[in-house]
Order: structure tokens, then C-alpha cells, then sequence
């Protein structure tokens, strides 16, 4: 008896929420906290072998608007940004309860320029090289190397 007296008042505390959106939380986040849970749900989908939606996540990293609630993360493709807008919902429920604040809002935009571009000759791999450490190219001359 005292279990479905528990279950029934359980209830009508989560009508209640739903019936007044104002009872939520609304409490504010930095993007620093935002992208903390951000990572942290993308190694669970990772971990949980929802690998598309976890690279999905971690190809860029989301940007926190200046109106404190809206999350802006660009995609590199139309195809990408439409499962990730199908698959977000869980990301929305996990953001809102960790965060504390029911009004976040994950916005995706289409960025074609955003796609990596992949090193496949000797050529591109130095170049890459180089652009990430120039001392590459100065242990490459003093050691006369070729590419």
C-alpha cells in the first residue's frame, strides 16, 4: 500500500513539472561545464557502441551562444546534421538534467569548408607535419633527408 501511495505521489510531482514548465531549473552554465558533460556523453555513446553519434559529437567543438542556453555545433554535411538532429534527444535530456537547465537548446549548422582533408602522399604527410611542428623541417635538413 505504502509503495503505490509513493508510485502515485511520484506521479502527480511529474505531471506537475510537465504541466508548469516554469518549476524546471534554470540554472546557468559556463561552456566550460557545457563541453565537460558534452565529452562525457560522447565516450558513453562511445563506450555504449553508438560510435556515429559519438564522432558526430567530437568532430567539432560546440559552441555555447550568448544567450546562455542555446548549444551551436557545426557539422560537415547535410547527411550528418540530419542524424544528429534524430539521435539528439537523449543528448538534450542528459545535457538538461547534468546542467541543470531545462532550457538548452543544440543547434546544428552545416559547415561544408569544416571536412578534414586527409594526407595521402609522402608529400601531404610532410606538409602536415610541418604545419603542425616546423621543427620538422630543420631536423629534416640537418639530417638530409629526402621526402
Amino acid at each position: 500500500m505504502a509503495s503505490i501511495r509513493k508510485k502515485k505521489e511520484m506521479e502527480q510531482t511529474q505531471r506537475a513539472h510537465l504541466n508548469n514548465p516554469d518549476a524546471l531549473p534554470r540554472n546557468s552554465f559556463n561552456e566550460t561545464d557545457m563541453r565537460l558533460q558534452w565529452n562525457k556523453f560522447a565516450q558513453r555513446l562511445s563506450d555504449t557502441g553508438q560510435k556515429i553519434m559519438a564522432t558526430y559529437m567530437q568532430i567539432n567543438d560546440p559552441h555555447l551562444h550568448t544567450d546562455g542556453f542555446t548549444i551551436r555545433l557545426e557539422l560537415p554535411n547535410e547527411g550528418s546534421k540530419v542524424d544528429f538532429d534524430n539521435n539528439k534527444h537523449e543528448l538534450l535530456g542528459y545535457l538538461r538534467g547534468k546542467l541543470h537547465n531545462h532550457d538548452i537548446v543544440v543547434e546544428t549548422h552545416v559547415n561544408e569548408i569544416v571536412s578534414t582533408k586527409y594526407a595521402f602522399t609522402p608529400e601531404e604527410k610532410y606538409e602536415k607535419l610541418k604545419a603542425m611542428n616546423p621543427a620538422v623541417e630543420i631536423l629534416r635538413k640537418m639530417f638530409d633527408l629526402d621526402i
